[in-house]
């Protein structure tokens, strides 16, 4: 058995020497403004709280994944009426406001100021339809036998109008989301389902009894229909051979100053229902 042994050692000596540590030089692109400003109103509340994030892109590599701005100006101006809000630093990325008036219809401007530069988006609060009806089902999907939540709502006539909803359950890291155009469906109910299909690799499995789903719907802009449907697509897509090429996905939020210096994010104004479901 001894010189078997010494074939053996030597043979991992040899695989052992043979590895190499490659180092690989990923780009490194400047840092840049982040800009999270989802001001929805929950129908059924006043809306007068709100909250800003801001932040600024780091390295793939870095140990800190989100970098908080600090000493921004915000400021959310309602263009129709002419009511200013001005969003409070609070020292931790977070900008909040404890007076902001939502109102269907009107256009709001948000304005942002960071290292001398200034940076706007606007957009118009638009209103979201009624939802008819939250229940489970088996029929829609994929497997016939895995639980589905449906959510039914009416689209008003006559009218274009363009959804967002997202489905997040609470035994899962990220949630859902699907942008809806009416084109085919103006001035009829709707039925969109979600049913998840088991993934040993991404930990996910099917919905079970007593697994509760929180559920947002909003009424949205076509601008920002088009920025989620870039969104939503390059996600599910990402590692697919035959997608398509990535584009850079720019929100709405402009560098007035030095156009070339873009900011990530989105500035939306939105109506939203907000609901859940549990299975049973």
């Amino acid at each position: 058995m001894k010189p078997l042994y010494i074939i053996f050692s030597f043979i991992l000596l040899v695989f052992a020497s043979c590895t190499d540590v490659i180092e690989v030089d990923v780009p490194e692109a400047p840092p840049r403004l982040t800009i999270e400003a989802s001001l929805d109103w929950e129908r059924g509340t006043n809306g007068n709280n709100q909250t800003i994030l801001l932040s600024t892109s780091t390295p793939y590599f870095a140990e800190q994944k989100i970098a908080p701005v600090l000493g921004a100006s915000v400021r959310v101006t309602n263009e129709d009426s002419g009511a200013e809000f001005v969003f409070e630093d609070q020292n931790n990325g977070q900008y909040t406001a404890t007076d902001f008036i939502p109102v269907i219809g009107d256009s709001y401007a948000l304005e942002v100021i960071y290292n001398d530069e200034r940076y706007t988006a606007t957009e118009t609060m638009v209103p979201v339809s009624d939802i008819v009806d939250v229940y489970q089902s088996t029929e829609d999907g994929e497997d016939e036998d895995a639980l589905e939540v449906n959510v039914t709502f009416q689209d008003p006539p006559d009218i274009e109008n363009y959804y967002f909803l997202r489905f997040k359950s609470e035994v899962d890291a990220f949630p859902e989301l699907y942008y809806i155009k009416d084109e085919f469906i103006d001035g009829n109910e709707f039925t969109i389902y979600y049913e998840k299909t088991e993934d040993e690799d991404d930990d996910i499995g099917e919905f079970q009894p007593g697994e509760r789903v929180a559920i947002d719907f909003y009424g949205i802009s076509k601008q920002y229909h088009d920025y989620l449907r870039l969104l939503v697509d390059q996600y599910e897509f990402a590692g697919n051979p035959f997608s398509p090429t990535p584009v850079p996905l720019v929100g709405n939020c402009v560098n007035v100053d030095n156009p070339e210096n873009i900011a990530y994010g989105y500035f939306r104004v939105t109506e939203t229902i907000q609901t859940s479901y549990t299975f049973e």
